[in-house]
């Protein structure tokens, strides 16, 4: 894994870089910083992709014949700082034709427990938990 930076752009603004040169501007969701996302939401934002990769490419292995997916996170924070995630939740929405609930099941939980580096870290301090919803092409 190569090195990443964070640069200061001014008041608290920041703009990520990660080692392949593509960027992300972070800061402060208040209305005079508000032009980025919260470094905190993106490490939810960093779970939800990193689990999604991981779904579309092992139904893509398993011949899972998928149309769409979207991967929504939520998350329940202590209230004190340093604001640690507790509790996070995902649902998965996805969209094929004849999806088998126990590949995309399995999938989800290889993504869980084995493959994504991110939900893998942040499982040592927060409870993941999950839903799939499959809905049918026509």
């Amino acid at each position: 894994m190569g090195t990443i930076r964070v640069k200061w752009l001014e008041k608290l603004q920041f703009v990520g870089i990660d080692s392949t040169k593509h960027s992300v501007v972070m800061s402060s969701p208040n209305e005079e910083n508000g032009t980025g996302m919260k470094p905190s939401e993106l490490m939810l934002v960093a779970l939800g992709g990193c689990s999604a990769y991981d779904v579309v490419n092992i139904l893509s292995k398993k011949r899972q014949v998928l149309t769409d997916l979207d991967v929504s996170v939520s998350a329940e924070q202590e209230p004190d700082p340093p604001w640690t995630f507790r509790k996070i939740h995902m649902k998965y929405r996805l969209r094929g034709k004849g999806l088998s609930e126990k590949v995309v099941r399995d999938a989800v939980e290889l993504s869980k427990t084995k493959y994504c580096s991110v939900g893998v870290t942040l499982s040592a301090a927060a409870e993941i938990t999950y839903d799939i919803v499959i809905e049918e092409d026509v």
